[in-house]
């Protein structure tokens, strides 16, 4: 399953049709008609009565899916769910291969501010930065 849509969706599924794969697409209302539901061997809504974002963003209701449907790995694509350690670990409990880093990993890397002070704290030459999250534009 890729957890995404569009373009990285369709690259997702090429891949897997190369390696003799079968392919779920996930789709929003709003994108019934892209092309990456038809590029899939099956396609389903996911978020039904959410707006395009929140349907993407899904966690419980794209892992229900995929376990309803008999999917055994979900690709993330980039963006949306791919750097978000609760999508992996919710795939873990589902029994589902999250195609992408551990959950913990993605605790340590999935927040650039955590990233960073992690790469200070290993020695990793940084640009000067803030130390804390920018919390307005002022």
């Amino acid at each position: 399953m890729a957890a995404n849509r569009s373009e990285i969706a369709i690259r997702i599924f090429r891949a897997a049709n190369e390696l003799g794969l079968r392919t779920v697409a996930v789709y929003s209302k709003e994108d019934r008609l892209s092309l990456h539901r038809f590029k899939a061997d099956e396609a389903y809504l996911v978020g039904e009565g959410k707006g395009p974002v929140e349907a993407y963003l899904d966690i419980a209701g794209i892992v229900a899916l995929a376990k309803a449907k008999g999917v055994d790995a979900i690709h993330p694509g980039y963006g949306f769910l791919s750097e978000n350690a609760a999508f992996a670990r919710a795939c873990a409990k589902a029994g589902i291969t999250f195609v992408g880093p551990t959950p913990e990993l993605l605790d340590l890397l999935g927040d650039k501010t955590a990233a960073r002070g992690l790469a200070i704290a290993a020695g990793v030459p940084v640009l000067p930065g803030t130390e804390k999250p920018v919390k307005s534009a002022v």
